[in-house]
């Protein structure tokens, strides 16, 4: 593809991020470069800088489009469940586990970039997204009485850092050849037990 052809029709961005999302579960993080994606892209070198100042820029962009993607996913998931908060909470974590197992490099870039010094507000934000929708789902079954009173920050905290760790174990091959659909299950059914009404 020659250098001087049109951006792919103004979707220079969005092939720019797939690129990249594309080498950083290949080859981590270090591998991202924007002169490397341009030439994957077939434009000049100068091109990217258009959308992203510099490397720095490029990964916060990433992470906040992982994020939305992420919060995208479980919405979907929630939204297609049972009604009842317990068949949500289990849609949201195995929903979570799911994105988290097929984007290991994405879900670590997204988080450290979150949490790095100076992260943009954009990205702060569309990190709290999904941590919004948990807390959403756990404030409803208290206010239908399905679970009992707690901080729903906290219980939807401890939550998301269960299903985490799930997939982060299942991530690195270290269930010990435990399908990661049945620990999920497993934690989903233990959680939901430490909070319903007796």
């Amino acid at each position: 593809m020659s250098v001087d052809q049109p951006y792919h029709h103004g979707s220079l961005r969005q092939v720019l991020l797939a690129s990249a999302e594309n080498t950083l579960e290949r080859e981590g993080a270090d591998g991202l470069s924007l002169r490397r994606l341009a030439r994957e892209a077939g434009v000049s070198h100068a091109a990217p800088s258009k959308h992203f100042r510099d490397r720095r820029a490029l990964m916060d962009a990433l992470a906040e489009s992982g994020f939305h993607r992420l919060t995208g996913a479980l919405a979907e998931a929630v939204a297609d469940a049972r009604p009842d908060a317990r068949a949500r909470f289990a849609a949201l974590a195995d929903a979570y586990v799911g994105f988290a197992s097929a984007h290991p490099a994405l879900l670590a870039l997204m988080y450290g970039t979150k949490h790095a010094p100076g992260a943009p507000e954009r990205l702060t934000a569309a990190g709290r997204e999904s941590m919004d929708l948990t807390v959403r789902i756990v404030t409803e079954a208290q206010e239908a009485g399905d679970i009992g009173p707690g901080d729903p920050d906290r219980i939807a905290l401890v939550a998301f850092a269960t299903f985490h760790g799930i997939a982060t174990l299942a991530a690195g091959d270290m269930l010990d050849g435990a399908p990661v659909d049945e620990v999920v299950r497993a934690a989903s059914d233990l959680f939901w037990g430490g909070l319903a009404r007796t």
